[in-house]
């Protein structure tokens, strides 16, 4: 009797990076493998990794996805209960449903880890003329609001977005990242009296959480950094946990100021 040996399933980085719902069938395996080697160049290749949940639930198993030496993980057709589920919670019709995880990685290849994660979102989106939803930045996206980037371009403003809320404790301006917990760092926030311009505060911040992308570790609390890109000199002033529907965001405090003119 041949005995059939099942592979041990990957590290994931937890709750899925995306969720996919369908408008029309959940895509085959193939067309996602076909569509991916033409978009992005091949081979890709899936590894199925059955677990006793799966032999349970009715979807497709778990697939680890391998592009060159970049890992993500997927589920092209998640459970009718499942994607029910992700149904009303987010609001949407689609019956049917997959999701895409980043698996876990060093903070070097983490820009890579997400980029494959955000293209085969991008492709099960396409496929079914379907709509994603980013669970770390909370955007939806439809089949047109995927940036189509050459196979070489990483742009941290597709991954990491700046949001502007009021705080009701202090009653300011509350600014913050969502999005680099994707990277394994927490998001950074700021706080600025209300009625102040935000433009120049958001393209700031997005201009740091870039730089801590490319860095690929936090800076201490205390540690003042020189981020030349951005031309700031950034104090990181406190590190704290706030608890917001549907999320638990570990957020580093920063204040800045200008870098000196070379003269």
């Amino acid at each position: 009797m041949k005995i059939r040996r099942k592979t041990t399933n990957p590290s994931t980085s937890g709750r899925p990076l995306f969720v996919i719902g369908y408008t029309s069938a959940s895509p085959a395996l193939s067309d996602l493998r076909s569509w991916f080697d033409l978009e992005y160049g091949g081979p890709i290749t899936f590894q199925e990794h059955r677990s006793e949940r799966d032999e349970v639930d009715i979807g497709s198993p778990t697939l680890t996805a391998t592009h060159g030496p970049w890992k993500a993980m997927c589920r092209a057709s998640l459970p009718l209960a499942e994607a029910d589920e992700w149904r009303n919670r987010l609001d949407w019709l689609h019956p049917l449903a997959g999701s895409v995880f980043t698996t876990r990685t060093t903070p070097r290849e983490a820009s890579d880890a997400v980029l494959l994660a955000a293209r085969l979102a991008r492709g099960l989106t396409l496929l079914t003329d379907g709509t994603a939803y980013d669970l770390i930045t909370h955007t939806y996206l439809n089949p047109s609001d995927w940036q189509d980037r050459p196979l070489d371009q990483f742009l941290t403003s597709d991954h990491v977005t700046v949001v502007q809320a009021e705080d009701t404790t202090s009653h300011q301006d509350w600014f913050h990242t969502r999005g680099l917990t994707k990277f394994g760092l927490d998001e950074v926030e700021l706080f600025r009296p209300v009625g102040l311009p935000s433009r120049a505060v958001m393209e700031n911040m997005a201009a740091i959480a870039d730089e801590l992308v490319h860095i690929g570790h936090p800076p201490k609390v205390g540690a003042t950094v020189r981020f030349e890109g951005a031309g700031l000199l950034v104090r990181v002033i406190r590190h704290r946990t706030v608890s917001l529907p549907g999320t638990l965001l570990a957020l580093r405090e920063i204040v800045w100021e200008s870098l000196p003119s070379d003269r």
